[in-house]
């Protein structure tokens, strides 16, 4: 913790926002190993992801945007206040608390995008969802058997049950099974419709083999467990599927009209209870080494969130 920083300014287009709740997510620990791309250099203020009051606006913004309570992304989201895009902001929720709004526009978003317009998942296929019990992956499940699907998710097996409890089918103990072995005895042989692939390392190779060829699709979104990669002979000769990228981020700046329909999307699903108010484990402020330390070991479940 520091004390005495002065509070920043909103400049042109931006909101100044007192922070609520702050998402900890895993591009979080990344930014602290240095494997964020064009991510920050030390020192700098945390975090990207927080709820909270817009208190302050910019030139070009709408100043009935004040007091209004909203989440949304920038840099320095671990302290009392920070500066976002205000483009970028959504509404809390009527009702939810700034902490229960959080991953809105991270976690369920990316979940959202994963699955239907990139991952194009229909009523009666199978999606695998590793780090199933994650903020994305708790939202993926909860989504998929929405639209109708059956769910296989990869998690430690003491997460097994809250996993299930989301709805998911079937679940691979990730560390004392075969993937591949297990979503092969699953499907028939026939492998998985869509992957949400948010591990890397090891585990992207098992997320192509267990594709359906041809018209499986393995959507990545993370890199939790190192980089990996996949050559143009690996896919013409030994995994023939679609291999998406995501970065919602991305996504929200090169396709806003289609981010703005997953936000009307998420949206409804709010209206019908489909997507309910987070439960997060919530932490002070300083307790954010931490935090971020159990993160990376893999000890967390569900979203984390920090008060300043």
């Amino acid at each position: 913790m520091v004390d005495g920083v002065e509070v920043p300014r909103a400049g042109v287009g931006e909101a100044l926002v007192k922070v609520g709740a702050a998402g900890v997510n895993f591009a979080d620990v990344m930014q602290t190993r240095g494997t964020y791309d064009n991510g920050p250099e030390a020192p700098y203020v945390a975090g990207f992801e927080a709820a909270g009051e817009v208190v302050g606006v910019g030139d070009g913004v709408d100043p009935a945007l004040l007091g209004a309570r909203a989440i949304g992304t920038g840099p320095g989201a671990f302290a009392e206040y920070m500066v976002m895009g205000a483009d970028g902001l959504a509404r809390v929720p009527a009702g939810w608390r700034d902490e229960q709004a959080l991953g809105l526009v991270l976690n369920w978003a990316t979940a959202l995008a994963a699955l239907r317009p990139l991952g194009q998942l229909a009523a009666g296929q199978t999606v695998l969802v590793h780090a199933a019990a994650g903020a994305v992956g708790q939202a993926a499940v909860r989504l998929a058997k929405h639209y109708g699907a059956t769910v296989i998710g990869t998690a430690s097996a003491e997460k097994h049950d809250v996993v299930r409890r989301l709805g998911a089918d079937e679940l691979i103990d990730y560390r004392n099974a075969d993937i591949v072995d297990e979503v092969r005895r699953l499907t028939g042989g026939t492998g998985v419709d869509v992957v949400l692939e948010s591990v890397g390392g090891e585990t992207f190779a098992k997320s192509l083999e267990v594709a359906k060829r041809v018209t499986g699709k393995v959507i990545v979104y993370g890199v939790a467990g190192g980089v990996a990669s996949v050559s143009n002979w690996d896919l013409n000769f030994k995994h023939q599927v679609h291999v998406i990228g995501l970065h919602i981020g991305v996504l929200a700046q090169h396709a806003p009209e289609l981010y703005a329909e997953l936000m009307a999307e998420l949206d409804r699903l709010i209206e019908t209870g489909v997507y309910p108010p987070g439960e997060p484990t919530v932490y002070d402020l300083a307790d954010g080494p931490k935090v971020l330390a159990e993160l990376e070991a893999r000890a967390t479940v569900g979203k984390i969130a920090l008060k300043p």
